[in-house]
């Protein structure tokens, strides 16, 4: 069997860095790297605290979507429920299971790793966990309470071939919504939904407490 392409970590040096840009969950950060052949360049880019995405199957096999206002592309986007890291070293699995109450008022009962993914490594260090849950339920008690762009959020639940057909048409460009589709979709022509990783599997990109 042939072996498989893999990333590898690896880090040049750093001579210098400084950040300009303080916000509320991100900031910006301009490094200077030594480059292989001793030269020094700048790199900006934004600082990320990582996130965690679900792709939640409900008995039919339908995923469930949200649509969401994002004002920086100017669209409404149809996405899979999703959230930020918001505590250094948390566990991404807590955080998948909180954002999938919070933002659908549902739970599951089988959780998978379904892929892992830097969003945009050439600009933004953001690692992103995408999670496969089956088995979901409306959740007990009152739903959480939502304001702003979340407040306008609807909710539906799409055979995944339509997510495909959407994304190869141009229609639907979130890119959890995307790679998670794509990757349920490899998943299950290949070993099998069984076959993912497990929920607590190490994440290297975002080390967590087990």
């Amino acid at each position: 069997m042939t072996d498989r392409l893999a990333d590898r970590a690896e880090e040049w040096p750093v001579v210098g860095t400084d950040v300009p840009f303080r916000g509320n969950k991100t900031s910006v950060r301009t490094d200077e790297v030594e480059m292989p052949d001793g030269q020094v360049v700048g790199r900006d880019y934004q600082v990320h605290p990582g996130s965690v995405a679900v792709l939640a199957l409900d008995d039919q096999d339908r995923v469930l979507v949200l649509s969401q206002y994002r004002h920086p592309v100017r669209h409404t986007l149809w996405e899979i429920p999703a959230g930020l890291l918001d505590v250094p070293g948390e566990n991404p699995l807590h955080a998948a299971q909180r954002e999938l109450y919070e933002e659908a008022h549902v739970k599951a009962e089988d959780w998978r790793v379904l892929v892992d993914v830097y969003t945009t490594p050439g600009g933004c260090d953001e690692a992103v966990r995408i999670f496969l849950a089956r088995g979901v339920t409306d959740a007990e008690g009152e739903r959480f309470a939502v304001s702003e762009e979340e407040a306008t959020m609807e909710q539906a639940r799409v055979p995944l071939s339509d997510l495909l057909c959407g994304a190869l048409a141009g229609e639907l460009h979130n890119n959890c919504l995307v790679v998670g589709a794509l990757a349920l979709h490899a998943a299950l022509t290949s070993d099998g939904l069984d076959a993912l990783r497990a929920a607590d599997a190490p994440w290297p990109a975002r080390p967590f407490e087990a």
